[in-house]
């Protein structure tokens, strides 16, 4: 029977034990059991927490997306102008925590695991409709609804491309020319819309 208060620690422990598990193997075809041994805990504690794998993906996928939005209105309190908000967006899509290897690893895996489960689906395009909301908002400050809407639409793009792009090299993401190329093409798009920032 696991200890009282523990369960908050414990479901931590199991979604950063998923997160490393599943980025070293670079596939889902990982086991509940093989989870909980990086983590530290038994099986049965970990099917106790989640239920199964399924759900242990689905609380990883959250405890990422919830990351992202704790670390993105972090950024966004001290972005002043919408230029700031729209560089502060892009960075914290490359952030450390968000860019780490391992974190690029699980990000592929799910986005495959999506072609067959509508759970995980679901949760990737949670994602990718805040990342086009808060860009497109913030482009909007600068330059006409559809012309942000399709810049925002680009810059997401890329975001998930530059990720693809990292995970295939072998050493540490580069974060800062991940946000140079993503930057560089909000300007250009900006500047042939007329807009300077």
């Amino acid at each position: 029977m696991p200890k009282v208060g523990m369960e908050p620690l414990r479901k931590r422990e199991l979604i950063d034990a998923a997160i490393r598990t599943i980025g070293q193997r670079g596939s889902l075809d990982v086991t509940v059991a093989e989870i909980a041994h990086e983590a530290g805990v038994s099986p049965a504690l970990a099917h106790h927490y989640f239920g199964g794998k399924e759900q242990l993906i689905l609380a990883t996928m959250r405890h990422l997306l919830k990351e992202l939005g704790h670390d993105l209105l972090a950024a966004l309190q001290t972005a002043t102008t919408p230029a700031a908000r729209i560089a502060a967006i892009i960075a914290v899509n490359f952030s450390a925590s968000q860019f780490a290897p391992q974190t690029v690893a699980a990000w592929l895996t799910f986005y495959v695991h999506a072609q067959k489960s509508e759970d995980t689906r679901r949760l990737l395009r949670v994602y990718a409709r805040r990342m086009h909301s808060n860009l497109a908002h913030a482009l909007q400050q600068l330059t006409k609804r559809d012309t942000a809407v399709q810049i925002a639409e680009g810059a997401g793009a890329m975001i998930d491309g530059l990720y693809i792009r990292h995970a295939l090299r072998n050493g540490a993401p580069e974060a800062a020319n991940a946000i140079a190329l993503v930057e560089d093409y909000v300007t250009t798009k900006l500047a042939a819309a007329g807009v300077s920032q």
